[in-house]
């Protein structure tokens, strides 16, 4: 994986990235991190802190090593680094596929006691494997049905307690095997290792996960989404094996063809469709409406300091350029679905062009789907950098390289005075997302 661009200090800054992590400055927890890092065949850190991420990925060992994806090195396969339990209540912040949070939120959940158990006297460190080394085109990808985490310990903690688990069985089962005093003696010092795994369970119980949608960074991004009958992958046409393979089973659409792709998440029950029982109350038109009139201005005025401006501005400077606004148009289609929202329900979109219909849709909050549907929505709405921002980070930290020093500054207090003041409370207006 090649270094990214070294994000502008404004996003750490105000915690817009790297933010939520968890710092390492105890001695006994870094000695920890550089064994599970030698035994992956890297060089030890030399930090004293830094911070990691739910799968013990640190921005600073990254800038130190000179390698964002010393934990990723095929962006397929990923490595991980549990120190504490506490990780599970950490963000993600660099992957290549979007699903490895919930991945490892379920692992780390299903196997709770054996992690507690195990992070008291030792580092938990591994991959989670799939059936690819390396993802060379989109079959690649089709083919990885479930993960396998490959669990190991610094202190080979777990290769012991299967040793003591296994004599304590041979105890159980050979009427003189009390009188094998070596085999006693190794009991007792397995033991001081790994206490009593009569209590404690130090291995994991469940390793294997299904492996279902996602976006993934391979190919300039893909979306993969799984239904009962079909798989449907969006992508750039050019992506190697894009509508090469399997079309009973696989079905391929440009990400450049707003259309078919809008067709397919309404099919397939993943939009909420605009409708007066969740527009009116959330807000969401206006919050477009916003975003568009704030990406005319930057588009016309790129370095016009915009610290201090506020709805009677904007609304000023929508009238002094209304054939700016007029040409655009997607400020005059919005305010037309508000109005026809309000007199008859909702809105009708078979008329209105591909890619304004993304513009009045959200995920179905209560679809498996929705933060996935939510991201490929933001592709199709750019303008809207705060749900770049909340459903697509990768596409928003794309986005932000290119921003001028103005508009970098007038991103960054936007989100902090609306969704970063309350995001659970502006997720549940805006989008329904309880979660």
């Amino acid at each position: 994986m090649t270094r990214p661009a070294k994000k502008p200090d404004l996003l750490r800054d105000n915690e817009l990235i790297y933010g939520r992590l968890l710092v390492v400055d105890e001695p006994h927890l870094i000695q920890r991190y550089n064994k599970a890092l030698v035994a992956f065949g890297l060089e030890p850190t030399k930090l004293t802190s830094f911070q990691i991420d739910r799968t013990g990925f640190s921005p600073e060992v990254a800038e130190e090593c000179g390698d964002y994806g010393y934990l990723d090195p095929n962006e397929v396969n990923r490595r991980f680094i549990i120190l504490t339990p506490s990780q599970i209540d950490l963000p993600v912040v660099h992957t290549a596929f979007s699903n490895t949070s919930q991945l490892m939120f379920e692992f780390m959940s299903k196997n709770q006691r054996a992690i507690d158990a195990l992070t008291i006297k030792d580092v938990i460190y591994g991959e989670i494997e799939d059936s690819v080394p390396k993802v060379d085109d989109i079959e690649d990808l089709l083919s990885i049905n479930q993960v396998e985490f490959k669990v190991l310990s610094a202190e080979d903690v777990l290769g012991k307690a299967a040793e003591l688990g296994k004599l304590v069985d041979r105890l159980k089962q050979e009427p003189d095997a009390w009188r094998d005093n070596a085999m006693l003696e190794r009991m007792v010092g397995l033991a001081k290792v790994c206490g009593d795994i009569r209590e404690n369970a130090l291995v994991p119980d469940q390793v294997i996960f299904r492996h279902n949608a996602y976006w993934t960074s391979h190919f300039g991004g893909l979306y993969v989404f799984v239904d009962p009958e079909m798989t449907t992958v969006i992508s750039d046409p050019a992506a190697p094996g894009f509508r090469r393979s399997r079309p009973w089973q696989v079905s391929y659409l440009s990400i450049n063809d707003a259309d078919r792709v809008f067709r397919f998440l309404a099919a397939t029950g993943r939009l909420d469709l605009p409708r007066a029982s969740w527009i009116e109350t959330s807000g969401y038109l206006e919050h477009r409406a916003e975003m568009v009139v704030r990406a005319l201005i930057r588009d016309a005025e790129p370095n016009r300091n915009l610290t201090d401006v506020d709805k009677v501005w904007l609304q000023t400077w929508i009238h002094g350029h209304a054939d700016l606004i007029a040409s655009d148009g997607n400020f005059p289609f919005l305010n037309a679905a508000k109005r026809e929202i309000a007199q008859f329900g909702h809105l009708k979109l078979e008329d209105v062009p591909p890619r304004q219909r993304f513009l009045v849709v959200r995920a179905k909050p209560d679809h498996p789907d929705a933060w996935l549907t939510n991201q490929l929505i933001s592709d199709f709405v750019p303008q809207d950098f705060v749900s770049r921002y909340v459903f697509n980070k990768p596409g928003f930290y794309k986005d932000f390289d290119g921003f001028s020093d103005a508009w970098r500054s007038h991103v960054v207090d936007v989100l902090k005075t609306t969704y970063l003041k309350d995001k659970a409370a502006f997720r549940a207006r805006l989008y329904g997302l309880t979660d």
